[in-house]
């Protein structure tokens, strides 16, 4: 590029790309190549709006623990439909209906009869549709409420000043129907837009978990400085929702994907890192689908030396040891 003006508009072009999604276009000659237009200081820019900083692994888990176990559940229900779509399908909003009906009851049945603290990440629509869910899960005092969306929007497809605005309005309402403002957050979709981080950091969230840079607890980076945030890093893996999809070509058998969690947890296990799951209860919550949680659960217990906490436990214990 041959001036200040051309690389502020390549950068410009390249980061409304970036937050577009996998399948935007480039405006560019409809280019199916555009980073090969960027000149490397515009790829460094690209790249570095949000990147890991230093790991937050501590040098021990709370009571000698081998590994941290945290079990997290997007309540999104038919929130999706409902958000992304102008005239939803009423049989698509009755499978989402099902996680407020019957999935919830059962995951969180399941993690009290285990004693098992768990993170539940609502769309506060969800909440608003079925507010009932609040009493369910705060039944047994051990559970924590998450921030992710308003009416799970895509962030991306937003401005800054949109979404700001729906993570004020979520977080407001979270804590109204539960009577303690919630410190976590969790993008809808996993999708962090370039002025996310901005946001959830002026809002003062202790901790953001939509990201996927390390299988670690991380210090996020924003233009190359830290923040001081906590970064609890999820993974596609580690997500019931693309394995599970019985419409999809990438399905997986209940029983074949329990072994997936369990040689994930076996492998954080030995080093004595984090193991995160996150999973949804319109999804998980069905009969033939809740052995996988309890089947990693049966298994995680028999190996010992656990630490079960919420996201906010975790956030708040790698960020004192590391002296954030």
């Amino acid at each position: 590029m041959t001036s200040t003006r051309l690389t502020e508009a390549a950068v410009a072009a390249a980061l409304a790309l970036a937050a577009a999604g996998p399948f935007a276009v480039d405006a560019r000659a409809q280019d199916s190549n555009p980073g090969v237009h960027l000149s490397i200081d515009e790829i460094r820019a690209l790249a570095g709006q949000v990147r890991a900083g230093r790991s937050l692994q501590p040098v021990s888990w709370p009571n000698g623990a081998r590994v941290a176990v945290m079990i997290s559940f997007d309540v999104d229900n038919d929130t999706i439909l409902i958000g992304r779509n102008p005239a939803p399908s009423i049989g698509g909003l009755s499978q989402g209906e099902y996680g407020a009906r019957v999935g919830l009851e059962r995951c969180v049945e399941l993690m009290d009869r285990h004693g098992i603290p768990a993170s539940f990440f609502i769309p506060a629509v969800s909440l608003i549709l079925r507010p009932e869910m609040v009493g369910v899960i705060q039944a047994s005092g051990r559970h924590e409420f998450g921030v992710h969306g308003w009416v799970h929007e895509l962030n991306s497809e937003l401005d800054a000043e949109t979404e700001r605005e729906l993570v004020i309005r979520a977080t407001n309402y979270l804590e109204q129907a539960t009577g303690t403002r919630p410190v976590g957050y969790r993008a809808p979709s996993w999708n962090f837009s370039p002025n996310t981080l901005d946001i959830i950091r002026g809002l003062g969230f202790l901790y953001d978990s939509s990201l996927m840079a390390d299988d670690r607890p991380y210090e996020i980076l924003q233009d190359g400085e830290p923040t001081g945030m906590v970064e609890l890093p999820v993974d596609w893996i580690l997500d019931d929702a693309p394995l599970m999809n019985p419409l999809g070509n990438r399905y997986t058998p209940p029983r074949e994907l329990l072994q997936v969690y369990i040689d994930e947890f076996d492998r954080a296990y030995e080093e004595g890192t984090m193991f995160l799951l996150t999973t949804h209860p319109h999804i998980i919550g069905k009969r033939s689908r809740m052995v996988v949680l309890e089947g990693l659960i049966d298994h995680i217990k028999a190996k010992g030396d656990v630490w079960f906490a919420t996201h906010e436990q975790v956030a708040r214990y790698v960020k004192e040891q590391a002296g954030l």
